[in-house]
């Protein structure tokens, strides 16, 4: 853990490492094997006895080498997680930390690219970019310098550069096969993957990013050098040919005009103004794979399997997750149309603070899905999971007005979700946390603020105490200050939020000093509480609570089950047909039923494990819905104090001590924050920057934070925007 203090490592600290250390050493291992593949020594020397080991020629060849390390990895990232959980603090910061988040790599993680087409990047973030760029350079030049020096000229007339122009272009598909084996690892949301490097599944979303333009900027050039070979060589009708016992050139074409649809419509200017564009666009990925596989045939597919068939899990989980319908107890109604949603949950869900969850209403929208922060805290409310909602654009004002019509008395309201998904947050350690936030990013502090509460509370982490708390909060409108109100929770009960050493600097940018008249006029948000249905089921980890262990096994499991499947039908359908000199099995049939054989494997086992752990929990869900849930109105807010605090700048102080975690509250109208000043005057060797909001905001912190006076800053960012 961060900090000066040192925390007692658990008897199964060892066994972690070494389980970190081995997933290491495979990963390597994995990546090497990329370097060496297209050398002369493996196709002539290694190539010929690894698939004679393995029995099934060089589709079971290339499972071995590129599919399983990367399984192998990713159960080993389950077991590591589940082991963390067990052993850690009731907030998991062992398991929010991430690999990658000691002190050490403090410096690793410090912005060195800010304005830029890549965004924020840290050194670790460039590093690792760097590396892949250079496997890259090395794979292709590998592949063509063997290739170039044992051409053939084939074709009666052909020239050399025609020659090598195919061998290129060729070689070009197999280097972007490396990015596709990537590309889908980032967005499989519940990965372990991700967590065990410290990272989320938003902020992972820009790798996706980065790999996919790389990837179809490799493709298009693919594509464009294999039109100029069939042009040169008179052979441009290849272009309509859709081979039975090869390559198919129509396959590919398919392939590439489905990631140029995905890549157009995924461009910044396209995907924030026509976002449902995009959204659905997106969807032609499963076309992409289909094509794709078709194009280059079970064995060269192999390549890209870890990252489809990773993705592939999760998306089954998440669909069976996103089915049920979840109870929603009750939500409250800010004056600036933002309205918190407070969900019933199971006590085994745990969840770090920042932590995603994904919401759809199907009175408002069947299909779309929005991704919001959680602000509840598993600690402080063990059977309540809360988010806010805040009204910026059609989806997000129709909920608030399908909420807001509702009686006080009750109603209901349809509400799926997927998650929540644990963020990779550092807040404790350091010897003061500045928390940055413009408009709703403020969502994300208000979990930290509560977990910090309840730590204090119970006396944990002594050896660590609490760092300062300072939080700067930017709004367009006085109205907007009631998210403020959300630092306590609905149930209210927080004994120990006095005791935290919390500043608030609050800055309304579009309004001058309100009136008298005006903070008088002001009326506190309202509660709507809601009647669930009897199939309502309270928020509940997908597969139980040792999740991560459930979700080696359904890893694991479907694996070798589609291994069984695909020996069988090698074994007993496909060699007897090319055995026969007469006879070669069609490509398109094999590698229809290769993938036939994954689907049935991936969603089979993972039915079936989701369906063993509901079973487990019905008692839970019981337990739930007979609960009754106590609805006390808060206390006074750092708002409700606005009301008849009078000037600018007006400091708030000696607040009762069941009011909310405020030593100070200042707000601040007409202007915005010299965020210079405030954060290279914060005194102490060791203080952590989080950054949650725009992006031009997350910009200028993150530009302030590598500047050489800040060497104490520590900077890390909350975005949904990429």
């Amino acid at each position: 853990m961060e900090g000066k203090g040192k925390i007692k490592r658990s008897p199964s600290a060892a066994a972690r490492s070494t389980l970190l250390l081995l997933a290491a050493v495979v990963f390597l291992g994995w990546l090497v094997i990329w370097a060496v593949f297209p050398t002369r020594t493996y196709s002539s020397t290694w190539a010929p006895k690894l698939a004679a080991l393995t029995g099934f020629g060089k589709q079971g060849m290339r499972l071995m080498l590129f599919v399983s390390p990367v399984l192998f990895v990713y159960v080993v990232a389950c077991v590591y997680l589940h082991s963390s959980h067990k052993d850690s603090d009731p907030v998991g910061q062992t398991l929010t930390r991430g690999v990658f988040s000691t002190r050490r790599m403090a410096a690793w993680r410090r912005p060195v690219l800010v304005r830029g087409p890549l965004g924020i990047v840290t050194r670790v973030e460039l590093a690792f970019l760097l590396m892949l760029l250079a496997l890259l350079v090395w794979f292709y030049t590998a592949y063509i310098t063997n290739e170039f020096a044992k051409i053939r000229i084939k074709l009666p007339g052909e020239k050399l550069w025609q020659a090598r122009l195919e061998k290129a272009a060729r070689r070009l598909g197999t280097a972007g096969s490396l990015c596709v084996a990537l590309l889908f690892v980032p967005v499989a949301r519940g990965s372990s993957l991700l967590p065990l490097v410290g990272l989320t599944s938003e902020a992972s979303v820009k790798y996706h990013v980065w790999l996919g333009h790389l990837a179809m900027v490799i493709f298009t050039a693919h594509g464009l050098c294999y039109i100029s070979f069939w042009a040169s060589t008179d052979q441009i009708d290849e272009m309509l040919k859709w081979a039975r016992t090869r390559m198919s050139n129509v396959a590919g074409e398919l392939t590439l005009l489905c990631g140029l649809a995905m890549w157009a419509t995924a461009l910044p200017r396209v995907r924030r103004r026509m976002f449902e564009i995009f959204f659905y666009a997106h969807h032609l990925y499963l076309l992409f794979v289909l094509f794709c596989a078709l194009h280059v045939g079970v064995t060269a597919f192999c390549f890209v399997l870890p990252g489809v068939f990773l993705f592939a899990v999760d998306r089954c989980l998440r669909f069976l997750q996103s089915r049920a319908r979840v109870s929603l107890v009750s939500a409250r109604l800010l004056q600036s149309e933002a309205v918190e949603l407070n969900f019933a949950k199971s006590t085994c869900l745990r969840y770090s603070p920042t932590s995603t969850l994904f919401v759809n209403v199907p009175s408002v929208s069947r299909l779309q899905w929005h991704p919001f922060t959680v602000t509840s805290s598993s600690s402080v409310q063990p059977d309540t999971l809360s988010v806010v909602v805040t009204s910026r654009g059609a989806w997000t004002r129709k909920l608030y007005e399908a909420v807001s019509s509702l009686p006080p008395s009750g109603g209901h309201l349809g509400v799926s979700v997927e998650g929540p998904y644990s963020a990779s947050t550092r807040f404790l350690g350091y010897d003061s946390l500045v928390m940055v936030s413009g408009g709703s990013g403020i969502t994300p502090f208000i979990s930290v603020i509560r977990e910090l509460v309840y730590q204090r509370q119970r006396g944990a982490n002594e050896t660590v105490p609490a760092p300062r708390l300072l939080l700067i909060c930017v709004f367009k409108t006085s109205a907007e200050l009631d998210m403020l109100d959300l630092l306590v929770p609905v149930s209210g009960g927080m004994p120990a939020i006095s005791g935290l050493d919390l500043r608030i600097e609050a800055f309304v940018t579009r309004e001058g000093e309100p009136s008298a008249g005006d903070r008088a006029r002001k009326q506190p948000g309202r509660e709507v509480w809601f009647k669930p249905w009897p199939s309502d089921a309270p928020v509940a980890p997908v597969l139980g609570s040792s999740g991560w262990l459930w979700h080696g096994a359904v890893v694991s499991s479907s694996f070798a089950l589609f291994l069984v499947l695909v020996a069988a039908l090698q074994r007993f359908y496909i060699f007897p047909v090319d055995g026969d000199t007469n006879h070669v099995y069609p490509w398109a049939a094999r590698t229809m039923l290769n993938l036939l054989f994954l689907c049935v494997s991936v969603a089979g086992v993972t039915g079936a494990a989701f369906l063993w752990n509901k079973r487990g929990s019905a008692a839970d869900e019981e337990m739930m819905k007979v609960k009754s849930v106590d609805g006390t109105t808060p206390g006074m807010s750092p708002v409700a104090l606005l009301h008849w605090a009078g000037g600018v700048d007006r400091e708030m102080e000696s607040l009762p001590a069941a009011q909310p975690p405020v030593q100070a509250t200042n707000v601040h109208f007409g202007h915005r924050p010299d965020l210079k000043r405030m954060l290279v005057g914060i005194e102490g060797e060791n203080v952590g920057v989080m950054a949650s909001g725009p992006q031009g905001m997350l910009e200028d912190v993150a530009t302030i934070c590598s500047s050489g006076p800040a060497s104490n800053l520590h900077f890390q960012s909350i975005s949904f925007t990429w």
